[in-house]
């Protein structure tokens, strides 16, 4: 029967024997080994911190696993116990350089296991999980991720806190056989005077002091090489667009811009590119915490998308990186999802004014109107231009001006931002401000510049939203007065539809109001309003609605469920809204204070949203 199992089809085979037969998948593999990893990395640093757990009959059960050597080495258990802990994300990731790092530990926890414990089982594990590694290496082939020397000290930074918290509870481990009582300063300074190899002020009785100080040389140690090898090894600097990049992009967008109003963003200079083979295509992205995420459709002929998008995912997974895309259309969703097998989920709409039809004239524009005549009658005005049309000095002054009020430490944007006004390479792009001469304040930094509105071109007949910003003792209204100005000036400027902010879960919020909606429905807006306490959803909502678009949707596209939180995480560090920061006195530079956000909105200035 066992001959015949593959080529099986009666029935007679349960499908589970046919697995065992075959082995495991080859993409399991890493998973496993991975997993295995974590396991006995814990296992290790449980056996090298708590001196109970070395003579439980849990450990007794689990000291055969590879690297769980504990019994014979406290400092050896703790040390491998991390090291595996180490590798094992990037052996779930395909890492090539932990598989290395893996096939040279393996053999020698066998070594010591056998040489120093005489143990056959535990020699025998190591070697064929060795094997496993071996026979599956084509497995792990991923390259490293983009990286520079920063993360040296990071690594220093993280792994010190780290040591200093496993060497209190190192050192703590041990109550009966502390000498005296110390306090937490004396096991503080115990704790770094052993990471740094000397003897600290606690003393132990029999041989316990021997086995503290080795465990805080070993995490000392590993915090020291950890720390070397990663300021030594050759840089891998993340992708950025060249100049040869930007120039195709640029030839892509004149002849298929007006596609996606989210087009010309793709020219951020931060982002990597790849293109398709016929050159007809591109896809833009920025790898962020492991995700390689694109924003909005791919850029050109719709024909050479697949190509574009093959091209993307052949990336991804060399790297091992998870594919990504925020923001992109209806048309966009169904060729990623069609090209790829990845799935879709609707994120939100994308507010569309055609300025045809756009009037500040009836009921449903009352509130926008009066507000706008309101800030006329204050003695604001208001000026429309393409960004080629101002001078070198005028464009300088509201660069500073828009740092100067952004309101946060980063500048924020990714999907739906340029990160740049002026450049000249963006001539078409039109700056809209508003000026009222302050006669308390004459000589203010900015003169009578009170507010920016900042769009990109959308192909050769729309503009999109980039930025919004506002001097903070401008009167409220600033965003709505230079939209509404911007729009009338659309005709003149040759604009026939604009681009505003994305408005995320907006169908819910509207469905959800409506007579008839459903218990699930009002429940779903009820949770979004109460979000909306600290997150900018119906706020940004409302906001757009006041100028009567049409709403496109926009999709997310992922790989599984289970990898949208980390999508998210990634989304909203490229975004601006989260930032991981090195402490400020190592950083060289003022803290970043993170302000979160659930939305991928076009740097509004939140605090004018709410207030309007």
């Amino acid at each position: 029967m066992s001959a015949t199992v593959d080529g099986d089809k009666s029935g007679l085979v349960p499908d589970w024997v046919r697995r065992a037969l075959r082995g495991p998948r080859p993409e399991t593999v890493p998973a496993m080994v991975g997993t295995a990893c974590t396991f006995v990395g814990l296992i290790d640093i449980a056996a090298g911190v708590f001196p109970r757990f070395r003579h439980s009959r849990m450990h007794s059960l689990v000291e055969v696993l590879p690297g769980a050597t504990g019994p014979f080495a406290a400092a050896l258990s703790l040390g491998a116990g991390v090291l595996l802990l180490l590798l094992a994300h990037g052996i779930k990731r395909h890492k090539r350089r932990a598989w290395r790092a893996a096939v040279i530990l393996l053999p020698a926890g066998a070594a010591a296991q056998f040489a120093y414990r005489h143990s056959v089982i535990g020699a025998l594990i190591s070697l064929t999980l060795l094997a496993l590694l071996l026979r599956h290496r084509g497995e792990f082939a991923a390259l490293p991720d983009p990286r520079s020397r920063w993360r040296a000290l990071a690594n220093f930074v993280l792994m010190s806190a780290g040591s200093l918290g496993l060497g209190l509870v190192i050192v703590s481990a041990h109550p009966s056989e502390v000498v005296g009582s110390p306090s937490l300063t004396d096991r503080l300074e115990h704790v770094i005077y052993g990471l740094f190899g000397f003897e600290g002020p606690i003393d132990y009785a029999d041989r316990v002091s021997w086995t503290v100080g080795y465990s805080l040389g070993a995490l000392g140690l590993l915090t020291a090489v950890t720390t070397i090898y990663l300021a030594f090894r050759p840089e891998h600097p993340a992708a950025r667009l060249t100049e040869d990049d930007e120039r195709r992009l640029r030839d892509l967008l004149s002849v298929h811009g007006g596609r996606d109003s989210l087009g010309h963003f793709a020219l951020r200079r931060d982002k990597g590119v790849v293109f398709s083979p016929s050159g007809k295509a591109a896809v833009c992205y920025r790898v962020v915490s492991g995700v390689m995420l694109a924003s909005g459709d791919p850029i050109g002929d719709v024909e050479a998308w697949p190509g574009a998008i093959e091209r993307f995912m052949d990336e991804a997974k060399a790297h091992s990186w998870t594919p990504a895309v925020m923001g992109c259309s209806e048309t966009g969703g169904e060729v990623w999802t069609r090209e790829t097998g990845l799935d879709a989920l609707e994120l939100g709409d994308e507010a569309v004014v055609d300025v045809a039809d756009f009037s500040l004239t009836g009921r449903t524009m009352r509130n926008v109107r009066q507000m706008v005549k309101r800030i006329e009658r204050n003695g604001y005005e208001t000026r429309v231009r393409r960004a080629r049309d101002l001078s070198e000095a005028e464009l300088e002054h509201i660069r500073r001006a828009a740092a100067a009020w952004r309101g946060t430490d980063t500048e924020r944007g990714f999907s739906m931002a340029l990160g740049r006004i002026g450049d000249p390479a963006d001539g078409d792009a039109v700056i809209a401000t508003a000026h009222k001469a302050d006669r308390d304040a004459p000589d203010s930094a900015y003169g009578d510049l009170k507010a920016i509105i900042h769009f990109v071109p959308w192909g050769t007949d729309g503009m999109s939203l980039e930025l919004m910003r506002r001097d903070r003792s401008a009167d409220p209204g600033m965003n709505e007065l230079l939209i509404v100005a911007a729009l009338q000036a659309a005709p003149a400027l040759k604009v026939e539809r604009v681009s505003l902010n994305f408005a995320m879960f907006r169908s819910a919020l509207a469905r959800g109001e409506k007579i008839g909606a459903g218990p699930v429905l009002r429940i779903w807006r009820g949770l979004l309003v109460f979000l909306s306490r600290w997150f900018q959803i119906e706020s940004l909502y409302k906001f757009n609605a006041k100028f009567r678009p049409r709403w496109e949707p926009r999709f997310v596209v992922f790989r599984s469920t289970r990898d949208l939180p980390r999508i998210g995480f990634a989304a909203m560090q490229a975004e601006g809204f989260v930032n991981i920061a090195l402490p400020r006195l190592l950083a060289g530079r003022p803290a970043r204070r993170a302000r979160p956000c659930a939305h991928l909105a076009r740097h509004t200035d939140q605090r004018e949203v709410r207030a309007a």
